[in-house]
């Protein structure tokens, strides 16, 4: 995959492995296009990086999505690559927690959701430029989940499968799909206490780049390739040390 003279749009680019891989895509002579929620980060992030075109989305809302794309499509019609790398986690007990099913909503509305209306509504912009792209990114939990993030596993895991039958679905065409399953990664997504087996930001968007360019399909950044093949051998042995992670 080429990396080089491409326009990028990174949904959840305001922080973490969005902000990282902007850094790194424009880099290498890239335009690209960051949304996110929260305002407050998207100006600094564009104080940060002068270069980055932000827009404020709120993802879960379908209406906003939906007005997001029109904008992107009118205003930004080289685009040729979408990263849908935003993403949201709540630490649920599922029975004891009385928004336990808000919270359910959001998460699957801004995980899994959202990428399938951007997916949709971007195509044909896509479509219409040279070496068009969609890169959906995931997480090694879709092989072993925690239960701590049943919505965030689950949600990641139908993403997983979305992924799968979409490339299956446009094999004959010229864009490519591609999954990127991330381990734990020290970013603000885990609120200032990150497991003790995260591995840094730069490392984490090092390895992507790495597989992008290699034109792997599907790429396992770091413990998510251990967690793939953990499950594949003892799936239950999988799943019983994910859980144990402190």
């Amino acid at each position: 995959m080429n990396l080089k003279n491409n326009t990028v749009l990174i949904t959840g680019g305001s922080s973490g492995i969005g902000l990282q891989l902007s850094k790194v895509l424009l880099q290498s002579g890239n335009k690209v296009i960051i949304c996110g929620k929260s305002n407050e980060k998207l100006v600094v992030a564009k104080k940060l990086i002068p270069e980055l075109i932000t827009y404020q989305c709120d993802l879960s809302n379908s209406v906003d999505c939906a007005d997001f794309a029109k904008k992107i499509s009118v205003n930004h019609r080289d685009l040729n690559i979408l990263i849908n790398n935003a993403a949201t986690v709540n630490k649920v007990d599922f029975f004891n927690q009385p928004d336990a099913l808000l919270l359910a909503e959001n998460e699957y509305q801004t995980n899994l959701l959202a990428p399938i209306r951007l997916i949709k509504l971007l195509y044909s912009t896509l479509t219409t430029n040279n070496a068009p792209a969609i890169i959906n990114i995931t997480t090694g939990l879709i092989y072993a989940p925690r239960v701590i993030y049943p919505f965030y596993n689950s949600s990641k895991s139908a993403l997983h499968s979305f992924t799968q039958t979409l490339r299956l679905n446009l094999n004959n065409e010229k864009i490519s799909v591609i999954e990127v399953m991330f381990p734990a990664v020290d970013t603000p997504w885990h609120k200032g206490t990150p497991p003790k087996i995260a591995i840094s930001v730069e490392k984490a968007v090092a390895e992507m780049i790495k597989g992008l360019e290699k034109g792997k399909s599907e790429i396992k950044v770091g413990g998510a390739k251990i967690l793939y093949l953990m499950s594949r051998i003892a799936p239950a042995f999988a799943i019983k040390k994910m859980n144990e992670i402190e």
